[in-house]
């Protein structure tokens, strides 16, 4: 994790126990810097991450502010334009993943329409249930040209994919598209998640390329309606 997610997760923790109370100004990103000695630069980025989840506000002028909105917070509420991943989220000593399928095998015709390939060009098929505090949370349905992830195995799938793509493959992202919706379960949410047929089941689909404009991954994540939502902050900047 970033040291600017490790500043950002500090002050989240000080605003939920009310170290920081709402609508209270943070301290001076000068002092903030001295605290976690680390460079203006670093801070901002933590305090832009905080106002894109939701949690503080920049006021011209005056400083940033922490937020009343927090009352709207579930436990396990992921922004929706994050580009984390739920080990950075939630911390990589909580998150564990089981492995359920990894194989390599060629695309379909729609995954080569949404991934931008041939073919003949593999992709890895991939199906985790990933568990939060050793209880299930998401199955992550995902697809990866072999060709742009490298030497991908079991060991990385264990743990953070993002991770190894971002620290050992220096691959940086360059956005994502995503839609929500709500489904009914399938045989991979009945047996994991322990969904019901008439279970609410909500998922987010995505596709993420990279900063020269390669298509990366195709995922669709799915979760029992009660156990995680997506927000989704506004600001007039």
């Amino acid at each position: 994790m970033k040291k600017y997610q490790l500043i950002a997760n500090t002050i989240k923790e000080r605003i939920i126990k009310g170290i920081y109370p709402q609508q209270s100004f943070l301290p001076k990103q000068e002092e903030l810097a001295e605290e976690f000695s680390v460079s203006k630069i670093t801070v901002k980025s933590a305090l832009d991450l905080l106002e894109r989840e939701g949690f503080v506000y920049k006021e011209s002028g005056l400083g940033t502010k922490v937020l009343s909105n927090l009352i709207l917070l579930g436990q396990h509420d992921s922004p929706v334009n994050s580009f984390a991943g739920l080990s950075a989220e939630n911390g990589s000593d909580r998150v564990s993943s089981k492995i359920i399928k990894f194989e390599v095998a060629f695309p379909s015709a729609d995954l080569c329409e949404k991934l931008n390939l041939d073919e003949n060009d593999p992709v890895y098929e991939i199906i985790r249930l990933r568990l939060l505090d050793d209880e299930p949370l998401v199955i992550e349905h995902t697809y990866m040209p072999v060709s742009q992830v490298p030497a991908l195995s079991k060991r990385i799938l264990e743990g953070s994919i993002y991770s190894y793509l971002h620290k050992k493959l220096h691959i940086k992202f360059g956005g994502v598209f995503r839609r929500i919706k709500a489904d009914l379960p399938d045989k991979y949410d009945r047996q994991y998640l322990g969904a019901n047929e008439s279970t609410p089941i909500l998922e987010i689909e995505q596709i993420v390329w990279t900063n020269s404009g390669v298509n990366l991954e195709y995922s669709r994540s799915r979760n029992l309606y009660n156990n995680r939502s997506y927000i989704m902050v506004e600001t007039s900047h």
